[in-house]
């Protein structure tokens, strides 16, 4: 199977096929050959317009920079695609932001500058988040914030089934407790795995959780975990729709209200506040007690390499606005993001104590390509979320499906 490297140099041999040679051969429209009061930014956030707080707080660091900031926002996906294209055609943006596990693809491309050679401090940033973004010992970019995953519980729905929240500690009280949510005639859980990278994403917690390691997707502890799942859809405390789910539609049937748990992250924390139910937040349990490891989300702000290194001094200032001590607090708030070092992180829960959870398992997150996994984590994520895909639908069984999915990301 592709790494997300091959899927991506895929989608620019495919673009460049039904382009015209001109486009393909060199672009217009570059940062270099553009006005140099003119610098592009791209990011991730369409769902944010210029009108937004995200908008504005971009454009306000272009001002602060002397300079106009052209933001243009993408998918998750198509952003990848369309930097390794830029790249191609030498009009790479100024500033992209990437969700970490791009950081090592776009790396291996030859694409991001060392933050050190631009003169960034990173010394103040939680290693783990760091680390998503590192690769030999060097940081490629300054993390904007980080967001992970845990339960959100609607508390009327564990009242009338008599649960109590505090008593969810590992997975069999979490099953147990979803077995007396069922039994009361209420929902259980909703989560997402769906065959995409938010699937994968979303499993990570409890095949971590059960002490399982990426590099054995087959192993022992990795099928406790695709059992635990599969288990939850056989009996009915999850729906079969979990394999067609995104994080966006999960959220959404926890916000009707029907269901006990949702599996999901730091950025549904305002739409929990208007879901119109009162809730609560739980740490996803391990196995066998206590916290499981969460994977790191969020972006990093990275800067492409380009031809005009004389643009590099404005590009810092920009980035620093972003990414600075004094002014993280108001990035991470407007995307509702944990900051990266604990001093901010302590100055977000002063300011709103609900992010507590939030970062505590921040602080414990594992960044998905740390561990000298790098570029092979694309492929591995690959084979793991087609391993649930097969186990939830009853294609294979959990054992089979993770001893294919090995097999294939050991030929990867």
């Amino acid at each position: 199977m592709r790494s997300t490297r091959r899927t991506l140099t895929a989608a620019i041999a495919t673009a460049c096929a039904l382009a015209t040679v001109t486009a393909c051969g060199g672009g217009s429209g570059s940062s270099s050959s553009g006005t140099s009061s003119t610098y592009t930014f791209w990011d991730p956030y369409p769902q944010f317009d210029a009108s937004s707080d995200w908008g504005k707080r971009v454009t306000a660091c272009g001002t602060e920079a002397g300079v106009n900031i052209k933001r243009t926002a993408y998918d998750t996906t198509d952003l990848g695609n369309k930097a390794l294209l830029a790249a191609q055609q030498g009009n790479a943006p100024d500033v992209m932001l990437v969700d970490n596990p791009v950081v090592s693809t776009l790396v291996e491309a030859g694409i991001l500058t060392k933050t050190s050679d631009l003169g960034l401090d990173t010394a103040s940033i939680q290693k783990n988040i760091i680390g998503a973004g590192t690769l030999d010992d060097a940081a490629y970019g300054v993390p904007i914030g980080a967001n992970t995953l845990a339960l959100y519980y609607n508390k009327d729905v564990l009242s009338a089934a008599h649960v109590d929240p505090a008593g969810i500690k590992d997975w069999a009280s979490l099953t147990a407790a979803l077995k007396k949510i069922k039994a009361a005639g209420k929902k259980g859980i909703t989560f997402s795995a769906i065959n995409t990278e938010e699937g994968s994403f979303q499993f990570l917690p409890w095949f971590w959780g059960a002490g399982a390691d990426l590099t054995r997707l087959d192993s022992a502890k990795g099928v406790a975990a695709l059992t635990l799942w599969k288990q939850w859809v056989d009996e009915g405390y999850a729906p079969k729709d979990v394999l067609n789910n995104t994080q966006t539609t999960s959220w959404q049937e926890f916000a009707t209200g029907d269901y006990a748990f949702g599996e999901n992250g730091t950025w549904q924390l305002a739409n929990a506040e208007k879901a119109g139910f009162p809730y609560g937040v739980v740490n996803i349990p391990a196995q066998n007690g206590g916290s499981a490891p969460v994977p790191t989300g969020g972006e990093f702000v990275t800067v492409p390499v380009q031809k005009d290194a004389g643009r590099y001094d404005t590009t810092k200032k920009i980035v620093t606005c972003l990414t600075s001590a004094e002014n993280l607090l108001a990035s991470d708030t407007t995307l509702t993001y944990v900051a990266p070092t604990a001093a901010v992180q302590a100055q977000q829960v002063k300011a709103n104590a609900k992010l507590g959870p939030w970062v505590d398992a921040v602080a414990s997150a594992r960044g998905r390509t740390s561990g000298g996994l790098g570029t092979k984590y694309p492929t591995i994520s690959q084979q793991m979320w087609t391993a649930v895909q097969a186990a939830l639908s009853g294609a294979k069984a959990p054992a089979a499906a993770l001893s294919d999915a090995q097999t294939s990301a050991s030929k990867g």
